[in-house]
């Protein structure tokens, strides 16, 4: 008795949470009765619905005008989109772009959503998370400060990174990709090539330019270093391996234009876990970064 009124209660919840979350109000357009949802309520209301198997969307007016939103094929076989002009038309003068708007829901929301913040100050939404990547080379010189180096020479490295960063509520975290390789020199016959994943923070974060700590906290390294070099003795030896280093490091972002920045590095300062071998570490380098 006792379960099955809970199975009738649950039921019951069920159907509420349904109806609420999926009510649908009726609408006379152009002779045509439909049911729509309202997707969001402002100054201009986005309405649609799934009808005949079709996406169908409407913008209504603080009047009460309620206009389809369509993009058909011409004569040419080209979309016309007439849901642009439409837009544009009860949009204008405002500033707020119809050009890149696609006729998807998760687009004519965005659109809405920025244009109904823009003219009503009480207006308020849950901004879209908008991820970007950018990609950058950069190259400068290391004395490989957790290498055993005794003479503490310093030798020429390159690289590439991948960072992904959210633009809004995280613009200040970031996770990079870098992969880097080191050459070795006549007096220092060590080289390797380093990939590592990390997590960044910027501590500055402007307009302009960024500065930002590094923390390394993986790497796979593949060296070849030759024992005692000019020597009888001289033979290669080899290591490859993942680590857990913690490496902290330095860096900093200069936008040159909209999409592009130079950077400047100070990468293997101190690692948490591994040991520093040199007496003052060098590990710097100048690059470029581009957005994706």
């Amino acid at each position: 008795m006792i379960l099955a009124m809970k199975k009738q209660l649950l039921l019951f919840f069920f159907i509420i949470i349904n109806t609420l979350a999926f009510s649908q109000e009726s609408y006379t357009i152009n002779n045509e009765t439909l049911k729509l949802k309202t997707e969001v309520d402002g100054n201009l209301d986005l309405l649609w619905n799934v009808i005949d198997n079709e996406y169908r969307y409407f913008v209504k007016t603080q009047n009460g005008n309620i206009q389809e939103l369509k993009n058909t094929k011409g004569e040419n076989k080209k979309y016309q989109e007439e849901y642009k002009t439409v837009l544009k038309s009860l949009t204008e003068g405002y500033g707020v772009s119809v050009e890149k708007v696609k006729l998807t829901l998760a687009s004519l929301r965005d659109f809405f959503n920025v244009y109904n913040a823009t003219t009503d100050l009480n207006f308020n939404y849950e901004e879209k998370a908008k991820v970007q990547a950018r990609l950058g080379i950069f190259g400068g010189l290391t004395n490989q400060p957790f290498v055993v180096n005794p003479d503490n020479k310093s030798v020429p490295f390159f690289g590439l990174e991948f960072e992904i960063l959210e633009q809004k509520k995280l613009a200040r975290h970031a996770l990079f990709f870098n992969l880097e390789h080191a050459l070795e020199s006549d007096d220092f016959k060590y080289t390797a090539t380093q990939l590592a994943i990390g997590y960044r923070f910027r501590f500055i974060n402007r307009e302009r330019f960024n500065l930002y700590t590094n923390l390394k906290i993986a790497t796979y390294t593949a060296s070849e270093e030759t024992k005692y070099p000019n020597t009888p003795f001289a033979y290669k030896d080899s290591f490859s391996g993942i680590q857990a280093p913690f490496i902290l490091g330095l860096g900093g972002d200069i936008k040159i234009s909209d999409h592009s920045f130079i950077t400047l590095a100070y990468h293997d300062i101190y690692a948490v876990f591994i040991d520093n071998h040199s007496d003052f570490p060098i590990d710097f380098a100048i690059g470029y970064k581009l957005n994706l």
